[in-house]
């Protein structure tokens, strides 16, 4: 086997407690780790986070050596709690369907799956092969329908004393009370504190004791049920339902159509799964809630509780704490249309999992996009800190090999420019694309492609109409006549220097450079702080006379994209 890496990222550390641990547990076996993953709604990105940390363990572990597997149970039999909102093609008829298994609600209206479940699992599948994410999905409605957790289901009705006793301890206690001098939680906060909703459930209590099986009605369908009886020694178990009224009593060794308790299914799967890593949230991990409970039940079936990290919510800029009941909650599918797998890989390895992060869909993306071309800069020259150099690493590539990326990758702030000034238009995004460095034209706007393709699409879905840039189309000559002698030369001074410096680092020189020979300094004079009051007031005379704004896309940018001749026409005094 490999040897231990001494990288100091928390993602070497995490491998290398879960590979003792699991040499401790099951010597010579895979190393398995868990996600689960409701398709109760879009699976958005704060989902995304119970996949990646799992996923980067796993994969560091597959980089030493060693076979692992990562589960990822789709919790498609779960009960259908509440119809999330602004869903297309959903109304307030699948209202009905409330306490039925997901599996069994039909999808939104003109979708191509066969349920609710597929139709909202089916984007997150594409999303994790996008990513690189290597897993074995299991489906729960199979599990349990095809009669594979029978004996632990039977197990724990046997053991229900147990359980309930265990249970029994947390229920009793208050939950933590909010300290009179912390601030008022805000929403997102208070989304945070309910989660998923699985975090919450019923536990199994009853008038009729203690029981930790709902069976779905076989009337209407629904987990609207109520265990009244139960007999160990031949399995019949009654129940009725609340709902519709049915009642019946079944064989419980033949009866495949309910499933445990959340709190006792959980750790049921620890124990089936021998499950050695698996994160949860904070909804999960607080004191009395699912992970600290399920680590004294999955005793009861002969397992271990894993080792499991919390991690903290992934917010967006300018949106509160995500939750899928919301509608508009952005997911990986839509984050990936406008930025490509890398980065999004790398904001999440590059912050340990309780450390909270948010996802740019504003023009924050541009910086962000910056900083990742800098790390990149500092892998190639040999500069990189080794923790930053391992997260680059681990969003770049996975143990089966490198995900695809841009071959020449443009700042995407300038692509995005580009993509803003010509509307997409490909013959004029090449031609200003090729100025960028004539030493160095660009041939092919597959060169920069998938880059290009993720700022065409942020430009057009998440930059305002009143936010675009467009180029006059005649020169705004009441301003022009309106200039006194210095803003004239100012503008002679850079039409004049058009020719020899139509670069990106030309056009760059020559703009910063005017205010300078205009103050009588040399064009490469450092700025001084007057100088630079005289830039910012330049640079907006150019943006008024280019595109009727004081800002826009960086100037020398935006001269390449309208083109010598035009800027010629519209600068002209």
């Amino acid at each position: 086997m490999a040897q231990s890496s001494t990288e100091t990222d928390w993602v070497s550390r995490f491998a290398d407690e879960v590979i003792a641990e699991s040499e401790r547990r099951a010597p010579g076996k895979p190393v398995i780790v868990a996600s689960g993953l409701s398709p109760s709604g879009p699976i958005h990105l704060g989902n995304l986070r119970e996949v990646m940390t799992p996923h980067l363990v796993a994969d560091e572990i597959r980089r030493r050596g060693y076979e692992v597997r990562h589960v990822i149970s789709w919790d498609d039999y779960d009960r259908y709690r509440k119809v999330p909102a602004g869903v297309e093609g959903v109304d307030e008829g699948w209202a009905e369907h409330i306490g039925r298994p997901l599996t069994s609600v039909p999808a939104p209206k003109g979708s191509a799956h066969p349920n609710w479940a597929e139709h909202f699992k089916a984007a997150m599948v594409d999303a994790l092969a996008e990513l690189g994410v290597e897993y074995d999905g299991i489906s729960q409605t199979e599990q349990y329908t095809s009669g594979v957790y029978r004996e632990q289901i039977l197990h724990a009705m046997k053991h229900r004393g147990d359980i309930d006793a265990v249970l029994d301890q947390y229920r009793t206690k208050k939950k933590p009370q909010q300290k009179k001098s912390q601030k008022p939680l805000d929403e997102a906060e208070l989304e945070a504190a309910e989660g998923s909703g699985a975090a919450g459930e019923d536990d199994g209590t009853g008038s009729s004791g203690y029981f930790p099986y709902k069976p779905y009605c076989g009337g209407c369908g629904k987990d609207l049920t109520t265990v009244t009886a139960y007999d160990d020694a031949t399995t019949e178990l009654t129940y009725t339902c609340t709902a519709c009224g049915f009642s019946e009593t079944v064989r419980l060794s033949e009866f495949d159509q309910g499933k445990l308790v959340w709190k006792v299914d959980w750790p049921m799967r620890w124990a089936y799964e021998g499950v050695i890593f698996e994160p949860s949230g904070v909804d999960h991990s607080s004191p009395g809630s699912s992970f600290q409970v399920g680590g004294e039940i999955v005793g009861i079936f002969g397992g271990e509780q894993p080792i499991g990290p919390m991690y903290a919510f992934v917010g967006i800029s300018g949106m509160a704490k995500m939750s899928s009941s919301k509608g508009g909650v952005p997911t990986p599918a839509d984050a990936l249309k406008i930025m490509e797998a890398p980065l999004l890989r790398w904001l999440y390895a590059r912050r340990r999992p309780n450390q909270s992060f948010k996802i740019a869909f504003d023009q924050e993306i541009q910086r962000l996009y910056d900083e990742w071309d800098k790390l990149a800069a500092k892998v190639a020259d040999g500069s990189v800190l080794p923790a930053d150099a391992a997260a680059y690493t681990r969003a770049v590539r996975t143990a089966a090999g490198e995900l695809p990326a841009t071959p020449r990758p443009l700042p995407y702030r300038t692509l995005a420019s580009v993509a803003d000034i010509t509307a997409g238009h490909d013959e004029q995004t090449l031609r200003i694309l090729g100025d960028l460095d004539p030493a160095n034209p660009l041939t092919s706007l597959d060169e920069v492609r998938p880059r290009l393709d993720r700022a065409e699409y942020w430009i057009t879905s998440q930059v305002p109409a009143d936010a675009r840039t467009i180029v006059r189309a005649a020169p705004d000559r009441e301003l022009l006549d309106s200039l006194d002698d210095e803003g004239r030369e100012s503008l002679r001074l850079l039409l004049d220097g058009l020719d020899t410096h139509w670069s990106l680092d030309g056009l760059t020189t020559l703009v910063y450079g005017v205010p300078k020979v205009m103050a009588g300094l040399e064009p490469d004079a450092k700025p001084t702080p007057e100088l630079k009051v005289a830039q910012r007031t330049f640079f907006a005379l150019l943006y008024r006379l280019l595109v009727t704004r004081e800002t826009g896309p960086r100037l020398p940018t935006l001269l390449l994209a309208v083109g010598a001749e035009r800027v010629r026409a519209l600068l002209t005094v």
